[in-house]
């Protein structure tokens, strides 16, 4: 029986943790946290960071790991390529790793590849002097995830308290000022295999807008045309071969602006918000979770497409308040189409301004013929569920 060893026990890498039982593998997980919700379904728990390079590397040593993963975080992606140099197991790199988890890394890897990015500056600390910068753009850490940390500026007045803020939410407190791009947002859900590029599928983005954009809701597959979407996935397989990723998946996020797609960021993992592990099945058929597995296990990934529909999630934007009842739930269920009604916030716990996505309350999935019939899905459910604060 092979081992794979899943970095992170959250809910986040619970899909993984499941989809590795049902696959019959033994399943060992490392965290933190010795309460996290994904140690029961595994057969062995390592308490480590997930964040600990050493530390990780020798729980993976220990547990004699044939694989090693995370799935939709970025942070513990240098200590899983980290631990599978050192244990000659396959993965990215670990400098892939530092350019797909360090914002200005990132960015610079793009120039150098030509892959085209929004203009840039970075700073090590907010007390940096900072110099031609033009309004509106954005200032976020070079480090951290989930929106957090980000914000628009609209003016140099406006600048300084901006890179503050991003600096506090950030490790290092590095931040990086980039042009403020308007358009359509989009993410590409992508798996490489042997260096080859395959793009499963282009999702559409709904988010808060300023000053946070934290995503509310995605759809599958894009509405923007084909000409437009062909554009974006050369983008993304381009930048995806920038940064070094040879094995495993990669989550692209793309501006498509007036003058064409632009490079937000990536990951060089799966994508969260339930994209890969929910929304890409239903609209391809493709099981992300286990094509990710196979590859770290030295397998062939089955990436071939079995149906073409659309699917969705939205978010519930819920007023500040604290949540006292949640009605309608059952009867929302049972309308065509929603696959998953979930709630990330109980009766009692407080809810506020969405600053990043770590405020969301929950959300619908959908499936149907198309996108915009499973977006309509999504909203018909959410109009019948009740959260009063």
């Amino acid at each position: 029986m092979k081992k794979l060893f899943i970095i992170g026990a959250s809910v986040l890498q619970l899909p993984a943790i499941i989809k590795a039982k049902e696959m019959g593998l033994y399943v060992g997980v490392a965290d933190y946290n010795p309460k996290a919700i994904g140690i029961p379904y595994a057969d062995e728990f390592f308490n480590v960071s997930t964040i600990d390079e050493e530390g990780v590397c020798q729980a993976a040593k220990e547990f004699g790991a044939d694989g090693i993963m995370t799935l939709a975080t970025d942070m513990p992606m240098r200590s899983v390529a980290y631990a599978c140099e050192k244990l000659g197991l396959i993965g990215i790199s670990y400098d892939t790793a530092v350019r797909a988890t360090d914002k200005g890394d990132m960015i610079k890897a793009f120039e150098r590849a030509g892959v085209e990015h929004p203009w840039y500056r970075i700073v090590s600390s907010p007390d940096e002097k900072i110099e031609n910068v033009s309004f509106p753009c954005i200032t976020k850490p070079t480090d951290n995830a989930g929106s957090r940390g980000v914000m628009l500026v609209e003016n140099k007045e406006e600048l300084e308290k901006s890179l503050r803020y991003s600096s506090e939410n950030g490790r290092k407190g590095s931040v990086i000022v980039e042009e403020y791009m308007r358009g359509n947002e989009v993410s590409v859900e992508i798996i490489v295999y042997n260096g080859i590029v395959h793009v499963l599928q282009v999702t559409d983005k709904l988010t808060t807008g300023a000053p946070h954009f934290v995503e509310m809701g995605h759809s599958q597959p894009s509405r923007l045309g084909e000409k437009n979407v062909a554009a974006i996935k050369d983008l993304a397989e381009r930048a995806v071969k920038s940064v070094g990723i040879e094995n495993g998946p990669a989550h692209v996020e793309i501006m498509l602006t007036e003058s064409g797609p632009k490079m937000i960021e990536l990951g060089a993992r799966m994508g969260g918000d339930c994209i890969t592990t929910h929304l890409v099945p239903l609209s391809t058929g493709v099981d992300m979770i286990k094509a990710t597995i196979d590859i770290c296990l030295g397998n062939t990934p089955d990436l071939s497409v079995k149906h073409e529909k659309g699917s969705a999630i939205r978010y519930f934007d819920v007023p500040e308040g604290v949540i006292r009842e949640i009605n309608g739930v059952e009867n929302a269920k049972k309308i065509d189409g929603v696959e998953e009604i979930v709630f990330t916030k109980e009766v009692g716990e407080a809810t506020g301004e969405i600053g990043s996505s770590g405020d969301r309350v929950g959300f619908v999935i959908a499936q149907a013929d198309d996108a915009e019939k499973a977006v309509s899905v999504c909203e018909e459910a959410m109009k019948m569920i009740e959260i009063i604060v």
